[in-house]
């Protein structure tokens, strides 16, 4: 029997789209790029402003997203913004670089973070980790191929789990302050080696906090790739994004705060786990397995909302080639795009297996994947501009406010950190670039398939 193909419908709430957009932004990467922010500001205060000033800028590019995926709804998100900008090749070297680098590589990153989480608990030996971290990839590509609602709700479940995760670290911030303990103190000398030993070399040490800071908001922009399929088409993608980035922002913010009451700027500056550090000083054992379970589940559910995403930006890019077309096939009774999302799945245990042959997986993954996805959003931001007076004539349900110092500002961030992360992650920004390049070698034989420009 052949199988149903269609397109995206509409049938998801505001509510399905923020657990996406706060899943793919909350990750284990609050937990450490904390410390690593902390290791570059002088005082509490300056760090908890440059995560107000992050989560002000997130917001700003939110706020400019929610424009364009309300005026542009497609399955593509971003790649559907560079698509119309920019042509049908660069939207095609968007969706490569998607698919071969920012979330394979991040799910791979982030697959072995949970084998190293689950390794402490069940031991394998060496290989352990990698083996569960194989083992989770093929978890969600089956769980994502039974169908959208079943991988969708899995989401949501897992969002709120997180959610409560994060809110008891901020509780337990709040009882060490009730019961007034001070907080913990290292000796200076401690942070000054934690401060040498940060990934990225500063420029300033402010701005290299920023680019931490950047790198934990970094990934709301996927849930643009949901607006063909929102039930509010006008309204309900500006919704999603604002009132997620608004939840993340409230949350960093929150757990700054308890972090910096719990452990003082120097002990924060100086740690590898400052939740599970907070959480054993709060409450004990108990607490401290809470917030090691959280950061493994945290990782099951990015990982999760990557497969959601990507795998439609890679429907969306083979749908609009010719040559590419069983990619480009969507399951209308379970409503996703089952070839896509076993691509997405067989690149990224590739790079699983890359990384356990390495022995430094999750470090070889960040510095991997991150100027490619900033290089890419800040082009995004110039597509902005390009849209709003190439196609001014397109139904906006929803206008960015402070046209056009919000968008500017927005595209400037993202233009600083992809300098930063060129000019001080060395290697890993090297290899991930070229594999982006390789995508204007498979342009060569591509044939693209007309559509609409607007």
């Amino acid at each position: 029997m052949a199988r149903p193909h269609g397109t995206p419908q509409r049938q998801l709430s505001v509510w399905h789209a923020i657990s996406v957009c706060v899943g793919m932004v909350i990750g284990a990467g609050i937990f450490s790029t904390t410390p690593a922010a902390a290791a570059n500001v002088s005082s509490s205060a300056v760090l908890m402003w440059t995560w107000t000033f992050g989560g002000v800028l997130s917001l700003a590019g939110a706020l400019c997203y929610a424009e364009m995926a309300a005026a542009f709804p497609d399955a593509g998100g971003d790649y559907n913004f560079l698509y119309q900008a920019y042509g049908p090749q660069a939207g095609f070297l968007f969706a490569w670089s998607r698919f071969a680098v920012i979330h394979t590589g991040s799910m791979a990153m982030l697959a072995f973070v949970f084998g190293d989480y689950l390794g402490q608990v069940v031991q394998l030996g060496p290989s352990g980790s990698a083996l569960f971290a194989a083992l989770i990839v093929i978890v969600l590509v089956a769980v994502n191929l039974a169908g959208l609602r079943f991988g969708i709700n899995t989401q949501v479940a897992l969002m709120t789990i997180v959610l409560l995760g994060l809110a008891s670290v901020g509780a337990a911030g709040l009882w060490l302050s009730f019961q007034g303990v001070a907080p913990a103190t290292v000796e200076p000398a401690a942070v000054v080696a934690m401060a040498g030993s940060t990934t990225l070399a500063p420029v300033t040490h402010w701005g290299t906090a920023l680019v931490f800071v950047f790198l934990a908001y970094g990934g709301w922009s996927d849930a643009a790739t949901l607006s063909a399929e929102m039930r509010d088409g006008d309204h309900g993608i500006k919704r999603a994004l604002l009132l997620g980035m608004g939840t993340v922002t409230a949350l960093y913010l929150l757990v700054n705060w308890a972090l910096l009451r719990g452990l003082g700027l120097a002990g924060l500056a100086t740690t590898n786990a400052p939740a599970a550090e907070l959480m054993l000083r709060a409450f004990g054992r108990p607490g401290q397995v809470l917030i090691v379970t959280v950061v493994a589940i945290t990782s099951i559910t990015v990982m999760n909302a990557l497969l959601i995403a990507g795998a439609r930006t890679t429907y969306a890019a083979a749908r609009d080639t010719v040559t590419l077309r069983r990619l480009g096939r969507w399951h209308v009774v379970r409503g996703t795009p089952p070839a896509a999302i076993l691509a997405i799945g067989a690149v990224a245990l590739m790079l699983v297996g890359f990384g356990a042959y390495t022995r430094h997986g999750f470090t070889t993954m960040v510095d991997y994947l991150s100027p490619v996805y900033w290089f890419f959003l800040t082009l995004s931001g110039g597509a902005y501009f390009i849209l709003r007076h190439r196609h001014s004539r397109v139904r906006r349900p929803f206008r960015a406010p402070w046209y056009p110092w919000l968008p500017l500002g927005f595209t400037a961030s993202s233009a600083f950190v992809f300098y930063s992360s060129v000019a001080h992650v060395k290697v890993g920004a090297v290899t991930g670039v070229v594999v982006m390049l390789l995508g204007v070698l498979l342009l060569l034989p591509l044939r693209f398939a007309p559509r609409p420009a607007g």
